[in-house]
Parts: structure tokens; C-alpha cells; sequence
């Protein structure tokens, strides 16, 4: 968890300067400094357990991140733009409660209560955010529904990549 929230404490201010509704863009700047006590708080239950806060780099986390990233890339506007953001920001802070639930519940069953209420208190965070994430988000995504629809125009060779990469997924399934 402390590797994802400092990766997130260097990716949320691309989002907030990349957001076009001003709801979203403070939601991402508030969030940033939730996230920084987030961090040190992650720093004292590494005091509690006696360890340096350090840890595994987290793969996951990175992935989520990109996804945000490639939504800042999308050649969008306006609300439109703006769902994608959404959409990246769900996806990380549910990212971020499951990581959360799975440490908290570690935690009780060793009984560390000190690190479990620490650990409460950021997953808590993640849910409130989630949840103003999800508010905002009604209004972009009427708005961005009542946009009219842009021309196709060809495809990235990053999407095109994606959608290789898709399609290989689905034969995998065998679906």
C-alpha cells in the first residue's frame, strides 16, 4: 500500500490539471492531500511494526495509473474527456480498498490493533472518495451522454495495440 499511494501522491496532479469540469479537478486536488496523510500514516504502522517504510513497488497500481494516463492522452472534450478520468479514478480507489481490506484484515488476525485502525482510517478515506468520485461523476456522464458523438477517426497504435492485446485475451478465455 505504501508504494501505491505514493505512486498515486505523484499521479494525481496530472489528473487534476488534466480534468476540464472544475468539480473533478478539486476532487483530485483534495484527494492528493487525503493521500499524503494516507502516506504517513502508512509510515507510523511501519513505527508500530518496527520496519523501515519501504516495501515491494507495486505492479498493480502502476497498471491502474496508466489507465488514468491513457485517459489524459484520449483525444476527447469536454465531459466526454472527463468520463475517462472518471473511470480511472473509480478504478484506482476500488484498487485501493480492496489492497486496504486485505491488509486490515491481516492486521486483526494478528492482532494488531493499532495497525488496523490506521490502516481503517485510509481505507474509510478511499471509500468517501470513491463515493464523491461516483456524485461528480452523474453529472459529467449526463452531460457528456448529451454531447454529440465526434467522427471515428483511426486508431492510435496504441489502441491499436490494446485491442490486439484484447482479442488475444478473449482466445486465452476460450470464450
Amino acid at each position: 500500500m505504501y508504494s501505491a499511494e505514493n505512486q498515486l501522491v505523484k499521479a494525481l496532479p496530472k489528473l487534476a490539471k488534466g480534468a476540464k469540469d472544475a468539480t473533478l479537478k478539486q476532487l483530485f486536488t483534495d484527494h492528493l492531500e487525503e493521500t499524503k496523510g494516507q502516506v504517513m500514516r502508512l509510515r507510523q504502522v511501519f513505527e508500530i511494526l518496527g520496519e523501515k517504510p519501504t516495501g515491494q513497488h507495486c505492479n498493480g497500481m502502476e497498471g491502474v495509473i496508466e489507465e488514468g494516463a491513457d485517459a489524459l492522452e484520449k483525444d476527447e472534450e469536454g465531459a466526454s474527456f472527463d468520463s475517462g478520468l472518471i473511470g480511472a479514478a473509480l478504478r484506482t480507489e476500488h484498487y485501493e480498498i480492496a489492497g486496504y481490506e486485505a491488509c486490515i484484515s491481516m492486521a486483526k488476525t494478528l492482532g494488531m490493533r493499532d495497525v488496523a485502525n490506521l490502516l481503517a482510517a485510509n481505507c474509510a478515506e478511499e471509500v468517501a472518495a470513491a463515493k464523491k468520485v461516483t456524485a461528480a461523476g452523474k453529472v459529467i456522464l449526463k452531460s457528456a451522454a448529451s454531447e454529440p458523438e465526434e467522427p471515428k477517426k483511426p486508431k492510435s497504435g496504441k489502441e491499436k495495440y490494446s485491442a490486439k492485446k484484447s482479442k488475444e485475451d478473449e482466445k486465452k478465455a476460450g470464450l
